[in-house]
């Protein structure tokens, strides 16, 4: 029924199977094939994108579905702005593929290697008070239930279950196709530029709300903020991109190729970490420029790390963080990996972490060849203490009946699990844990 397969691990190390088979469809066809194989032998059967969650969400302990091939443009309705995709068509694509039509996706997150299949199922966001997560943009999915059939969701068919499906953990099928709500194509005026830490946190609430966009990174161990602030122009605004050189030596050379290098020293001596995280503000994170939005949104990320990230109230951003600051300061410990702050507005999707919230995130990171566990549980509780909700492909702690208590719609999502899955043909392990057997 499948080909075999070696070990498949998840980019950032964290999670690794040797499935029992492996399936590589080309169509919504070969996807509902495989489903139906899968099911004749009983066998549980899980789809993976870029394998770019940090959690085991895409583990397959039986049959790995591969969608590399299972990308491109399926259609158009310009009149109303609405592409379709296919389920795992890399988000890096998806500009190139809209650019004819005059569309852009609305808002995207800092990395775009997922695809947008994956991207949607855990909830990955950008940043901009006014905007949502990507799974909000979605107004229609095609999905290939247990039993091995083509479900459409839409406005038109089935239109209950599109905040279920959109952001579905692939507990409830395998998406084959995407629709998404895009905007006209635009670009964004961005300026990045350091600032005392203290200053930008009394003032977070104030500079959130005057731009359309904004975010901020803290190095431990240094007292600076360094703030992204974009706004967003007509497609026709003059362009003003960075340098190719200059974005090549802050990207590729110091971001990332001797990031990689201090990084991986660190984990040999950490005593090295706070004075090249003392470096890396003077280097890094002063800059002006205008270009496409897509350009503006990503980066390029090469250095292989883990993260946890939670999603608070946005009152609650500013006191966690401190307790974060003051945690690594408490314990002493050598943190080499920025801590990140972002923002996004409320949704309807309900297992989103923003469901009927307007939230602030905190991400933590940790370089790959550290053992991050002491460092995130420890923020974990300051963030739990403080209301917070986990994203669902990043490293956490929390089991179904934690989990329960912070999703309103936890009970409702379970119960359509329950009525499309009820024998777990699309279960793991994680899935176990985070929404029970």
């Amino acid at each position: 029924m499948t080909r075999m397969g070696g070990t498949w691990q998840n980019w950032g190390r964290s999670a690794s199977i040797r499935p029992i088979g492996v399936e590589r469809p080309r169509t919504p066809e070969g996807v509902q094939r495989a489903v139906l194989a899968a099911g004749a032998h009983g066998l549980r059967i899980k789809a993976v994108g870029a394998g770019h969650s940090f959690t085991g969400i895409a583990v397959a302990p039986d049959v790995l579905l591969e969608l590399d091939d299972l990308q491109g443009l399926v259609s158009v309705d310009e009149a109303r702005g609405r592409v379709t995709l296919l389920a795992g068509t890399r988000l890096h694509r998806i500009p190139g593929l809209l650019a004819p039509y005059g569309l852009a996706m609305e808002n995207l997150g800092d990395i775009d290697r997922q695809s947008i299949s994956g991207a949607i199922s855990t909830g990955t966001h950008g940043t901009g008070a006014r905007f949502r997560g990507i799974a909000a943009q979605v107004v229609g999915v095609t999905l290939i239930t247990a039993a091995g059939e083509f479900l459409r969701v839409d406005e038109t068919q089935n239109a209950e279950l599109l905040p279920a499906v959109a952001l579905g953990l692939g507990a409830l099928g395998i998406l084959v196709e995407v629709t998404l709500q895009c905007v006209p194509a635009f670009v964004m005026h961005a300026v990045d530029a350091p600032a005392p830490l203290d200053e930008v946190l009394e003032t977070v609430h104030e500079r959130v709300a005057a731009a359309d966009h904004f975010e901020f990174y803290w190095f431990p161990h240094t007292d600076v903020a360094l703030t992204k602030t974009t706004e967003r122009l007509p497609e026709s605004a003059p362009r003003h991109p960075l340098p190719a050189v200059g974005r090549w030596i802050d990207e590729t050379l110091l971001s990332n190729g001797v990031y990689r290098v201090v990084c991986a020293a660190g984990a040999l001596a950490p005593a090295i970490t706070p004075p090249f995280s003392r470096l890396a503000v003077t280097l890094t994170g002063d800059r002006e420029y205008t270009d496409l939005s897509h350009r503006v949104l990503t980066q390029s990320r090469t250095v292989r790390f883990r993260e946890m990230e939670y999603a608070l109230g946005q009152d609650q951003v500013v006191p966690a963080f401190r307790e974060v600051k003051a945690l690594i300061e408490k314990r002493g410990w050598r943190i080499e990996f920025p801590v990140e702050v972002r923002f996004a507005a409320a949704d309807d999707r309900w297992l989103s972490t923003a469901y009927e919230r307007d939230s602030a995130y905190i991400a933590v990171h940790r370089y790959w060849r550290h053992d991050p566990r002491e460092y995130f549980e420890a923020v974990e509780q300051i963030m739990l203490d403080h209301g917070g909700r986990p994203h669902w492909g990043k490293l956490h702690t929390l089991d179904a009946a934690q989990l329960r208590e912070r999703h309103p719609r936890f009970d409702d999502f379970v119960a359509l699990r329950d009525r499309m899955d009820p024998e777990r043909r699309f279960g793991n392990r994680y899935l176990e844990r985070v929404i029970g057997t």
